[in-house]
């Protein structure tokens, strides 16, 4: 793929916008603004760690998130339909365009769907959470696996552990069928299907390139009858990255994602119930570079900034 050399991409960091025009709702880190017959979603520079945005944001971020998922949806289309309208500012309603220093690279018109309460991940490897309750309990979200597996370990197969998607407070994992309880048998297994699918492709398209995705997490929704992938898809915020030449079973990965940020704030002695300390301008630095690399490592592309 040839280099795209974008420069002069943003002009500040941006971490709230309070555009003049539709209802916005701020999300942990997208505002998203409702323009009557579509929404635009535009991500901030804000980032979130253990339910909480914290107080410093990185710059660039969003841009990197927006043009990713843009990367990702775009190559995921043969499964299954996205969201996305435009994402050209040039295409953007003019009113829209007076805005352009905000919008310009970081934001998306999409189609309005009824989005299911469900974050659908999907697990490749041993980690987190899922190393957590595997030691425990033996099990991931109820699926039983073989005695033995080590942290970072790569499973057999992708598992589908889906979980409830709080507007407040901690997602809680649940087991398939209480999913498809939620919202019936027939979306739910639908949901797995296309979930694991994508997981699938982008895990080996992400590996030739030197990237391995451990885990990820998607949304959809229906528009007219029709299932569509939402929100964020394959990004450094709802995956976990790890570099393919340095990785080692039995043992927590280095991370492309904010894994980084996590394993600082835990470092700091923060009891992740009360609001996070600030990140150093050193660990601020280290997160772009790593949202940088990953984006230029998955897409072959190069942003300047």
């Amino acid at each position: 793929m040839s280099h795209t050399d974008t420069r002069n991409m943003l002009r500040e960091v941006v971490v709230e916008t309070n555009l003049p025009f539709g209802e916005r709702r701020k999300g942990k880190v997208r505002d998203i603004y409702d323009l009557g017959d579509k929404l635009l979603i535009v991500a901030t520079d804000r980032i979130s760690a253990f339910d909480y945005v914290l107080p410093t944001p990185i710059p660039n971020k969003g841009v990197y998130l927006t043009q990713l998922s843009l990367f990702w949806f775009k190559k995921m289309e043969t499964i299954v339909k996205n969201h996305v309208l435009t994402a050209n500012i040039n295409e953007f309603p003019e009113e829209l365009q007076q805005h352009k220093e905000v919008l310009e690279h970081r934001s998306m018109l999409v189609k309005k769907a009824e989005v299911f309460p469900i974050e659908c991940i999907v697990r490749g490897y041993l980690s987190g959470s899922g190393w957590r309750s595997y030691k425990e309990t033996g099990e991931i979200c109820g699926i039983k696996l073989p005695p033995g597996l080590k942290e970072s370990e790569q499973l057999d197969e992708p598992l589908f552990t889906p979980s409830t998607k709080a507007e407040k407070g901690h997602d809680e994992n649940i087991s398939f069928k209480k999913m498809q309880e939620i919202i019936g048998k027939e979306d739910a297994e639908q949901l797995k299907e296309l979930s694991i699918k994508m997981y699938e492709k982008a895990r080996d398209y992400a590996k030739n390139k030197g990237i391995i995705i451990a885990d990820t997490k998607f949304e959809f929704g229906k528009t007219g009858g029709e299932i569509i992938v939402v929100d964020e898809i394959l990004t450094p915020d709802s995956s976990r990255f790890w570099p393919l030449d340095k990785y080692e079973v039995g043992k927590p990965q280095p991370s492309f994602d904010k894994q980084y940020v996590r394993d600082y704030l835990l470092s700091t002695g923060w009891d992740r119930n009360s609001q996070p300390p600030s990140l150093p301008e050193q660990i601020v630095k280290e997160t772009e570079k790593k949202y940088r690399e990953a984006y230029k490592k998955l897409t072959g592309e190069i942003i300047n900034i």
